[in-house]
């Protein structure tokens, strides 16, 4: 086994914790900044052992721009990886602890941070013609040790195609849902007492005419049930 290399892609994001999904690599017949390509097949053998990993609770490391030295740039874990037809497929969740990982997430959603990265290891690789006659360095078979999202990538395919809202709800998130329900049962049960309290009434035509005649000479007067839900949507704004 050689050296340790990296190489990128672009990717896709969601919301919430957060999860991100897209490209670590791909097999496009573009050299890329270090004139290589990459086979279909190159990744089969490592995606079956992470998956066997996986089924034991280890995950690939999901980094921001390749930092193992620091733990806080460990900013999450892939929890699906496969390849088809385009190249190593990603699925990752960014940790909703850590700082870091949700200023990532907040930069990726921003358009500013889009492209993945990986790093590896050459276990095969060969001289390869393209179709337009360039010689290329094919990358034929690979072991893979994290991935990350990284400002500038060496393959410009290596994307994010999605940044998406994680569906597990922490115990915060479940309160401030509850939260957000109490305030709209409140708001409803006030607009229904507001409501009940001006319910129409036979009124004499003309004389409804002179009393909006007198009121748009005069300041408008609110409610004791109109204040009270002016104060309750400025409490809730705070």
């Amino acid at each position: 086994m050689s050296d340790i290399r990296i190489k990128s892609a672009t990717l896709d994001i969601a919301d919430e914790g957060g999860i991100v999904e897209g490209y670590a690599a791909t097999f496009d017949r573009e050299p890329d900044s270090y004139g290589d390509v990459i086979a279909p097949g190159a990744f089969a053998e490592a995606v079956d052992a992470w998956k066997a990993k996986m089924a034991n609770g280890i995950y690939v490391p999901l980094l921001y721009g390749h930092n193992t030295s620091d733990p806080e740039y460990n900013i999450g874990r892939i929890t699906e990886i496969r390849e088809d037809e385009r190249g190593l497929w990603v699925h990752g969740e960014l940790d909703a602890e850590n700082e870091k990982a949700q200023y990532v997430r907040k930069l990726a959603r921003e358009g500013r941070l889009y492209q993945f990265s990986f790093a590896y290891a050459v276990i095969d690789e060969d001289e390869a013609e393209l179709d337009d006659g360039t010689r290329a360095n094919e990358l034929r078979k690979l072991d893979l040790f994290e991935v990350s999202l990284v400002q500038i990538p060496a393959n410009q395919h290596a994307v994010i195609t999605g940044i998406k809202s994680g569906r597990r709800n922490s115990a915060k998130d479940a309160d401030e849902l509850r939260a957000i329900a109490d305030h709209a049962r409140e708001i409803i049960t006030a607009i229904d007492g507001l409501l009940a309290e001006t319910e129409p009434a036979a009124v004499d035509e003309d004389a409804a005419k002179q009393a909006q005649t007198v009121t748009a000479a005069q300041p408008q007067t609110v409610s004791p049930k109109q204040a009270e839900i002016l104060a309750y949507i400025e409490r809730i704004n705070r």
